[in-house]
């Protein structure tokens, strides 16, 4: 014993072990952490053990690495089989140990699949209640939140139960089918009826799907099964599962559609042998003894928690029962008209129950209504009830005591369901129209049903005693009913969430079914449902306290002769052996499927057509034993090249699509298992797979681990081409001197005077110049592109930047395309009215260029007929500028724009011929802003996203020297704008502009200056040659049939301006008179009008729309003009857009707004009758009086909006210490509001503030108080909440301190008579007043003070779907 004792002692004081194990196997349990407090001596093994056991994997299926900072994939896992202690082991005691569960040989974990029910309870964890986030209720105090990670979902729960799925807020149809579940009789006589598929659409059948359910739930081996079947059975889509219902009206309405279904079958009467009780509903004359009654069949008892209007709730069920037969007295104006006596008289009113069902179900009505708040609300007092229920005494003696019948009705089987007495009549409907429970429309033989009034039937007074509805009370015990279901509600009444408490007759124990969840529970755990919190509280103290407690209780009576057990698998009927034996062989075939699926590679895979040239990219899907050579087949033809191309021309290697670079090939391993290559099944990788094409002559170049691949672009000086990319592969540990000979190899091109141009990132241009640097010193990455030429040319002495070689990558990198769209009709012949002027130019060397052909080719004829036209004319220009550069002006003309005649293939159009096409490339300065009107608003405003296209060599470049042809058949012939005919590809990615910073719209800045150009508007930095291209475009489809479109390639960082005077021969007019709007991938269209910003935000195939009208000038601005109407159901209505410019007045604004008012508008006003006022979103603000200046007095920016305001007379505000308030009367007893007044303040004192509102009133200035109106104007509230919901008379001297913070103008007041009392309204009247509120505020676009969400009627459709009309409901 001393001994045992001291290795208990030694045992506690042994340093204990932290380990904390992160399960990296899959992304869904990636963020588990299992901690393990483990003693020293632990072996190692025992570790794994303690892990397996704790995740649900087989011991030895699974891999356990260091994970304290270090790379898991450099260290050596540990061995499950070692025997070493812990601390042996190099585990820290006293710290935390961090360790990583890894797959095993690149294989994911077994998990554990045996049959764990026999385990002892008290190992695992246990718990009752909604899930944690709900707020749980544990049986336990070590708790730990359930897993839901793989194996959890997979593994039947250790009760040996099955859960339920909760689709989304069906928890309450789960609690309720494992309720039916878990009654032998329900569900044996379920098993009993016999599914005739022949008569019966399987699906629709609401029996067939519960008798599936229920065998899985007895049969199968998942921790929870879905109910999606039998909802479909219901006829619900859905959006049913986002619908909560109550779960004792589901019940109701369940059963009516069981009976129907049943109908002429040996269950037809299965829910009233079961559910159905009886009483009666009577009304005794107190004075003569005569008694009106009726028989009432019930399915549940309603018990009340609290009596209405009682602060006091019901301690028990038991109370509740005696106070639901507790007869009332009808007395005074509620007396009753006797029949015998034909008068009014006393009378007794109350229930008598006459039969009580074999399953008894009470209902704890825990939601209830408050008619002061007029919101619904729970009730969670406490109410008790026993696990056995004594129901003998609630049988009243007294009806043997009543005159006896001579004859009567049963009139139940008219009133199946819930029974309702007056006393209970409580419950409120906020629509009674809506008609819940079964739609009966598509059933055959449709019944009207109808509920007969009380029936009367004359009592003889004799000496009979007995009757034919005398209840038979037999043994003393023969109504004792036990408890085996509790149905839970945790939540408010605005939502929460259901369970089940279940007593299995099986093992007498009590379980929790909690949706998928299953855990065993006890008897303290069902008392905790009682309900009730300490403390003393009012009536509705706890309307919006979330708490946990019964709602619906199912009893069953003790008795040996009738209470059934479950059936055995040997008691089963045929026909569900044989659905058993089905749903195990789904069950089997669907595990099966989950098991190919864990061991299936999900990668995504790309590929480069080998014609389109179109990167693909799909998802590959293959099995981790299907060798590669079988892969790259399944890639073949899940990227349909098998008419393309032989498959021995394809491969698949490891790929990286963000960096664009090839890893490494995979050559001799085609019979090596995806899951070897891929490193083991996971559900994401940190590389793809690119299936690579060839062609029959070419061989594949082989990619080894460590390479960095890098794409070669061979640029022409003299053609002033970039020819499309090869790819080189090479070491990052090479000299450049090596990497040009590499390079030359692959290019044939002489290695001794190759320049090698590395692009870093974008438009970062760096010269490879020392040959013994590495390609890592010089900074080389994965991937790479460079540009090399190899000329023997002077351009090699010059300064890189100088160097013409710089200026065409410069102009390469910098080029992007626009689609263009013009104005539907031209306003004639541009040329015919205007001349084509440049700065320094001869207008007349381009006169009648533009001239408009018409014809029946339309708008693309229009462009090419400019084109044409201006071919002569441009033919001199170009020599013109040739003969310029022949005298060595390398500096290029920049008072000409230069034309070249060309010819391109429209590939867009799909043609294989050449038409004639234009370039217009100007060799111009920046140009200069004073030769245009500035303006003040960029799309920058709008979007400030600076992307811009890559410098690929897709992008276009020019020269400004060449008249080099293209011949759409030739292989390799240089375009006009120096790139060959590979140059154009689909991909074009989008890379961040390192450009200037673009400035916003403030009312500060000098809208027509901009801080890279000086005061002439000349380029601060170095002089750049603008590259401008336009050609005719034939648009898709839907794009806007018969407009002219145009496809542009032009040099990002030309000026707006300028790229406007490029527009205008195809526009037909001025650039100041028409506009350009950027249009947005939402088709929002935004207008462009900073004539000095670049077009540096614009990336690829970024869509333009011209549109005619007057652009904006410097120092303008556009503004929207909207009236303000204080008094209206929409206060604010736009008028026009006006354009104010800086250093206007607000006067001379106000003039110019009259005509266009009269005109646009139809309003004649006058100069000194409106005024202007500051506008945010719907709110009136600031008043602009005549004398304030725009940018001096009143901030102004681009898309600004203004407030326009009638008055009915003269002008209040005169200065800007004046402050302008809106007022409006609350008139409490006439239940009403004024309208506005507005109310000008010559200071911001509250005492002034009274005083004025007294004037305008007549109300005692002592009487008078106010409250600042919430929210956005008008400030809309419900009359029946203003009384009591605002602030009023704040105790404060200023209006610009807390709580009314007034400090402009047009706030909102509203104030009233201290005096005045509130009308007193009849419940009908607040009804009527609550709807017209409602009505009103909805109206206006305000909130309404209470919008109870509308709950949608509960409904099975027998024919498994909805009517048309049910939307209606």
């Amino acid at each position: 014993m001393k001994k045992k004792f001291l290795q208990i002692e030694n045992a506690a004081e042994e340093p204990r072990v932290l380990c904390i194990i992160q399960d990296t196997t899959n992304s869904k349990t990636v963020n588990e952490r299992i901690t393990l407090n483990l003693p020293a001596s632990t072996p190692v093994r025992k570790l794994f053990e303690d892990v397996a056991n704790k995740v649900g994997y087989v011991n030895g299926t699974f891999d356990l690495a260091w994970g304290n900072g270090v790379n898991t994939a450099d260290t050596v896992p540990l061995d499950h089989t070692n025997d070493k202690s812990l601390l042996e082991a190099n585990f820290e005691p006293g710290k935390k140990n961090f360790l990583h569960l890894t797959d095993k040989d690149g294989e994911q974990p077994q998990m554990m699949l045996d049959d764990t029910s026999n385990v002892d309870d008290s190992m695992h964890d246990r718990f009752i209640g909604p899930l944690p986030r709900e707020g749980s209720v544990a049986s336990t105090s070590d708790y730990v939140s359930q897993s839901y990670s793989y194996s959890s979902i997979l593994n039947k729960s250790e009760t040996g139960y099955v859960g339920l799925v909760n689709q989304a807020m069906t928890c309450y149809l789960n609690s309720l089918l494992q309720t039916l579940f878990m009654t032998p009789e329900f569900r044996n006589a379920l098993y009993k009826w016999e599914f005739e598929e022949s008569e019966e659409d399987p699906v629709t059948s609401i029996p067939y799907q519960l008798q599936r359910l229920f065998v899985l739930l007895q049969t199968s081996k998942k921790r929870a099964i879905e109910t999606t079947d039998v909802t479909r059975s219901f006829g619900w889509d859905s959006s049913e599962a986002w619908q909560q219902h109550d779960v004792q009206e589901l019940c109701r309405v369940m059963f009516d559609a069981l009976e129907q279904k049943w109908k002429q079958t040996e269950q037809a009467d299965l829910i009233n042998e079961l559910y159905q009780g009886k009483l009666k509903d009577y009304v005794r004359c107190l004075e003569c003894g005569y008694e009106g009654w009726r028989i009432d069949t019930y399915l549940d008892i309603p018990l009340v928690i609290r009596p209405y209007g009682s602060s006091q709730a019901f301690a028990s069920v038991e109370e509740a029962l005696h106070a639901f037969i507790q007869p009332e007295i009808l007395d005074g104006p509620n007396q009753y008209f006797c029949e015998r006596c034909k008068k009014k008289c006393d009378a007794r009113k109350g229930l008598r129950f006459l039969h009580f069902p074999y399953l008894l179900t009470l209902q704890l009505k825990r939601f209830d209504f408050d008619y002061t708040t007029m919101h619904r609300i729970k009730l969670n007092d406490r109410m008790s009830f026993p696990e056995e229920l004594d129901m003998s005494t609630f049988i009243d003696i007294e009806d043997e005591k009543s005159p006896q019948t001579e004859s009567c009705t049963d009139s139940g089987a008219e009133n199946e369901g819930s029974c309702h007495s007056d006393q209970m009549s409580n419950d409120f409907s906020t629509d009674d129209a809506v008609d819940e429970g079964i739609c009966l429309e598509s059933s055959s033989g449709t019944e009207k049903i109808s509920k007969p009034g009380l029936e009367k039937v004359e009592m003889a007074m004799t000496d009979q005693r007995k009757g034919s509805f005398q209840v038979q009370l037999g043994e003393p015990n023969s109504l004792m009913y036990e408890l085996f279901s509790v149905m839970v509600h945790s939540g408010s009444a605005a939502g929460g969430h259901y369970y089940a408490c279940i007593k299995s007759f099986s093992d007498e124990q009590w379980y929790s079914f909690n949706d998928q969840h299953v855990s065993r529970i006890t008897q303290e755990d069902i008392k905790k449902t009682h309900g009730g919190s300490s403390g003393s509280r009012g009536y509705y103290s706890s309307a919006f306290a979330s708490s946990t407690n019964a709602y619906m209780l199912i009893y069953r009576l003790k008795d040996p002769t009738r209470n059934a057990k479950f059936l055995e698998v040997d008691e089963y009927p045929e026909h569900i052996k044989n659905l058993v034996q089905k749903e195990r062989e789904l069950e089997e075939q669907e595990k099966r499927q989950r098991e190919i699926e864990r061991n299936t590679c999900k990668i995504k895979l790309f590929c480069l057509h080998p014609v389109k040239q179109v990167m693909m990219e799909n998802k590959l899907e293959v099995h981790k034993d299907k060798t590669l050579k079988e892969a790259v087949e399944m890639a073949y033809k899940m990227m349909d090249l098998e008419e393309v191309i032989p498959l021995d021309c394809c491969r698949l290697v490891k790929y990286d699509e963000f960096h664009d670079y090839l890893e490494r090939s995979y050559e001799g391993e085609e019979d090596t298992p995806m899951g070897l290559l891929l490193g083991g099944v996971k559900s994401t990788y940190m590389f793809d797979l690119l299936l690579e094409t060839r062609k029959p002559d070419q061989v594949f170049q082989s990619y080894k681990p460590g390479e960095v691949m890098v794409k070669v672009h061979v640029v022409d000086l003299k053609a002033e081409t970039v020819a499309a990319p090869i790819t080189v592969r090479a070491y990052l540990n090479q000299t450049v001197t090596e990497f040009k000979q590499l390079i030359s190899k692959a290019t044939h091109l002489p290695s001794e005077s190759m320049r090698i141009v590395l692009e870093r990132c974008y438009n970062d241009l760096r010269l490879l110049s020392v040959p013994s640097k590495t390609l890592k010193a010089e900074g080389f990455f994965r991937s790479n592109k460079v540009f090399v030429e190899s000329s023997e040319t002077l351009d090699h002495q010059a300064a890189f930047t100088d160097s013409h070689l710089w200026k065409l990558l410069d102009r390469h990198a910098n080029t992007i395309r626009l689609f263009v769209l013009l104005p539907e009709q031209s306003p004639g012949s541009y040329s015919k009215r205007t001349a084509y002027q440049k700065a320094g130019g001869d207008s007349s060397n381009v006169d009648d260029d533009c001239e408009r052909v018409k014809g029946p080719s339309g708008n693309l004829k229009s462009v090419d007929a400019i084109l044409e036209e201006s071919t002569e004319k441009l033919k001199s220009l170009s020599l013109q500028q040739q003969q310029d550069g022949d005298n060595g002006d390398s500096s290029k003309s920049t008072e000409t724009s230069d034309f070249e005649n060309i010819e391109s293939p429209l590939n867009e159009r799909g043609s294989s011929t050449s038409v004639d096409n234009r370039e217009l490339e100007q060799h111009i300065q920046t140009s200069d802003p004073e030769n245009f009107q500035s303006e003040e608003r960029s799309d920058s405003d709008v979007n400030n996203d600076r992307s811009t296209s890559s410098v690929d060599s897709d992008i276009l470049s020019s020269s400004h020297s060449s008249d080099t042809l293209c011949n759409a058949d030739s292989a390799q012939i240089p375009l006009a704008n120096g790139l060959d005919s590979h140059s154009i590809t689909s991909s074009r990615r989008t890379k961040a502009n390192e450009g200037k910073k673009e400035t916003w719209d403030t009312a500060e800045e000098d809208s027509g200056t901009d801080s890279e150009y000086d005061e002439s508007g000349k380029s601060r930095g170095e002089m750049q040659y603008m590259y401008f291209k336009a050609d005719p475009y034939a648009a898709d489809e839907g794009s806007g049939e018969g407009h002219k479109w145009l496809m542009v390639h032009v040099d990002k960082r030309i000026t707006l301006a300028a790229f406007k005077q490029h527009l205008e021969p195809f526009v037909g007019v001025l650039s100041s008179n028409f506009k350009v709007f950027r249009v947005y991938t939402s088709n929002q269209e935004f207008e462009s009008v900073r004539l000095n910003e670049t077009l540096s935000s614009f990336s690829d195939d970024t869509k333009i729309t011209i549109r005619l009208g007057r652009a904006l000038k410097k120092g303008e601005y556009r503004v929207k003009v909207c009236q303000l109407l204080v008094n209206e159901q929409e206060p604010c209505k736009f008028l026009l857009d006006a354009v104010f410019a800086k250093g206007m007045t607000v006067r001379q604004s106000k003039e110019e707004l009259i005509p266009q008012l009269r005109e646009q508008c139809g309003l004649d006003l006058s100069i000194d009758r409106f005024r202007l006022r500051k506008k945010t979103w719907k709110n009136p603000g600031t008043v602009f009086l005549d004398y304030h200046i725009y940018e001096e007095d009143i901030n102004i920016s681009s898309n600004w909006e203004v407030f326009l305001e009638v008055l009915d007379g003269v002008e209040k505000m005169k200065s800007m210490s004046q402050l302008a308030i809106l007022s409006k009367r609350w008139r409490p007893s006439e239940m009403k509001l004024d309208p506005f007044q507005e109310l000008v303040l010559e200071s911001n004192s509250v005492d002034e503030l009274r005083e004025k509102l007294s004037e305008i009133s007549g109300i005692p200035l002592e009487d008078i108080e106010f409250a600042k109106g919430r929210g956005t104007f008008p400030c809309d509230i419900s009359v029946l909440d203003i009384h009591q919901d605002l602030d009023w008379n704040p105790k404060v001297s200023t209006l610009n301190v807390w709580p009314l913070y007034i400090c402009d103008d047009g706030a909102v007041i509203f104030y009233r008579d201290r005096t005045e009392e509130v009308m007193e309204l009849t419940e009908e009247q607040r009804n009527e007043l609550m709807k017209k509120e409602s009505s009103r505020l909805q109206k206006t676009g305000h909130r309404v003070t209470y919008s109870p969400r509308k709950e949608k009627a509960l409904k099975i459709y027998l024919d498994g779907a909805p009517n048309k009309d049910v939307a209606q409901d």
